[in-house]
C-alpha cells in the first residue's frame, strides 16, 4: 500500500498532476475545476478564510469525482495537524518548514502510534465515522494512505534542504514566491537565483525518492515542467475570477471605445 499522491501519479504513469487551489469556500468553483480536468484541489487555510467544517464538505465533495485534496494549515500545532486529518483529505501541507525537526513534528502528529502520536477519534470522516470494522486496521490504512508535505521556501530552509528531504514520510512543496522573497529577489521567480535554488530542491527532494509539488504562475509552467515536477498548481480561484472579468471589461471597453470613435 502506498500514499494516495504516489497512488494517483502511479494511475497516470507518473504524468503531473495539474491542481487547482480553493481560497475560499466555493463549491461551485470546485465542481467547475473538477469538471474541467483539473485532478488536485488545495484547499487553503494558511492566507484564507476556510473553516475546518468547510475544509471537510470541500474534500467531501472532491472525493466523489475521484480528485485528491490537500490542504494547507497555518503551521505544526497539534490542533491544527488533527483537525486537518479529521477531515479526511489526500493530503496535507504545511508552509515555511525550515528544519528537519519541523517536518517530524507533522509526521508525528499526523500519524497514529506507533509510528506517531496522533490522538483517537474513532468516529471522523478519516475514518468513515466509525463504519469500519476494525479501527485499528483502518488507523494503520490511514498511516500509508496520508500524504504529507513540506513546504520548502526560505534560504533557511534552502540550507537545509537535503536534511529536510531526507525525513521519512514527507514529500516535497516547493514554494517559488516566498523563495524568491527570501532571497531578496521578491516577485522575481524567474530570476537565475530562484531557478538554481528551486532546481537544488527538486534534485535533493528526487535523491531521497520525493514527489515534489509546486505553485506558480502560467509564465513560469515550462521551467517546472522542465524539471519533472509531480504535482503543478495552475490556477487559484481568486486569480480565475480576476482574469475572467479582467477579460469581460477590457473587451466591453474596447467595443464602447471602437463605437465611440466610429460615431464621431
Amino acid at each position: 500500500m502506498t500514499n494516495r499522491l504516489h497512488a494517483a501519479l502511479a494511475k497516470s504513469e507518473n504524468t503531473p498532476l495539474i491542481g487547482a487551489a480553493c481560497y475560499f469556500y466555493d463549491p461551485i468553483f470546485l465542481e467547475m475545476a473538477i469538471l474541467m480536468g483539473f485532478k488536485v484541489i488545495w484547499i487553503e487555510m494558511e492566507h484564507g478564510h476556510i473553516t475546518f467544517a468547510e475544509a471537510a464538505d470541500l474534500c467531501r465533495m472532491a472525493a466523489g469525482h475521484d480528485v485528491l485534496t490537500m490542504i494547507r494549515i497555518a503551521d505544526t500545532r497539534r490542533e491544527n495537524i488533527l483537525k486537518a486529518c479529521e477531515c479526511g483529505p489526500d493530503m496535507i501541507d504545511v508552509p515555511m518548514v525550515d528544519t528537519p525537526e519541523t517536518a517530524a513534528e507533522l509526521v508525528h502528529f499526523a500519524r497514529y502510534p506507533t509510528e506517531g502520536g496522533r490522538g483517537a477519534f474513532g468516529i471522523s470522516r478519516s475514518l468513515r465515522y466509525g463504519l469500519v470494522d476494525s479501527l485499528a486496521e483502518a488507523q494503520k490504512q490511514l498511516n500509508e494512505e496520508l500524504s504529507l508535505l513540506v513546504q520548502i521556501e526560505t534560504k533557511e530552509a534552502l540550507a537545509r534542504v537535503d536534511e529536510i528531504a531526507a525525513v521519512p514520510n514527507v514529500d516535497i512543496f516547493i514554494g517559488p514566491a516566498d523563495l524568491a522573497a527570501s532571497l531578496g529577489l521578491a516577485g522575481q521567480t524567474a530570476h537565475a537565483e530562484v531557478q538554481a535554488a528551486c532546481t537544488r530542491i527538486v534534485e535533493s527532494a528526487k535523491r531521497h525518492g520525493k514527489k515534489v509539488v509546486t505553485a506558480c504562475a502560467p509564465a513560469d509552467f515550462p521551467f517546472w515542467a522542465k524539471l519533472g515536477i509531480d504535482v503543478l498548481f495552475a490556477i487559484n480561484d481568486i486569480s480565475a475570477l480576476r482574469a475572467g472579468a479582467k477579460v469581460a471589461l477590457d473587451a466591453a471597453k474596447k467595443a464602447i471605445a471602437e463605437q465611440g470613435s466610429g460615431a464621431a
